[in-house]
């Protein structure tokens, strides 16, 4: 009888696999969220350990993906995705690993779709001034018109006194 306080059975495992087919085994593997890998190379640098690359591609994509530099664009794709009602795969939290052409597509797209949000983000820094400046230069002509009607009042008073004092 199992007990919830009693750990499964395990195996420890050592495979061997071609390199053409490690990425497919590993990602089958992942999907099934039974395993655990080991390094057996600890004092191996990331630099030195075989698909490098293809983890540093990995990365960039979450980062990318996670790029919310200003808070009015957290959670922008998201939103925007929604907002134009483009049906997204609810997958939970682990979904099926990409194929190796798949994780060339999403690479480009995220290139493509972080480009587009650093050029919304310097649209919106430019509005931002523009509005700033817009403002100055409302309230500099607000208080230009004041000035003026104080003066054409003052003029006005000024010329009916000389002219109430030259009928007299």
């Amino acid at each position: 009888m199992d007990s919830i306080y009693r750990s499964e059975e395990m195996c420890l495992a050592q495979l061997f696999l071609q390199t053409e087919a490690a990425y497919a085994c590993v990602a089958e593997l992942g999907e099934l969220g039974l395993v655990q890998f080991r390094d057996l190379n600890p004092d191996v640098s990331a630099f030195q350990r075989k698909f490098v690359n293809e983890v540093r591609r990995c990365d960039e994509m979450e980062r990318k993906l996670r790029n919310d530099s200003s808070k009015f664009f957290k959670g922008f794709l998201e939103r925007e995705i929604k907002k134009d009602l483009i049906p997204m795969l609810d997958t939970g939290e682990n979904p099926d690993a990409p194929q190796p052409k798949e994780m060339i597509d999403l690479e480009a797209t995220f290139e493509k779709l972080e480009n587009e949000l650093q050029e919304v983000n310097q649209n919106e820094e430019m509005l931002k001034k523009n509005f700033s400046e817009l403002t100055e230069l409302k309230h500099i002509l607000r208080k230009t018109q004041q000035f003026f009607d104080e003066v054409f009042f003052l003029y006005f008073i000024f010329s009916e006194q000389v002219n109430g004092l030259s009928r007299n």
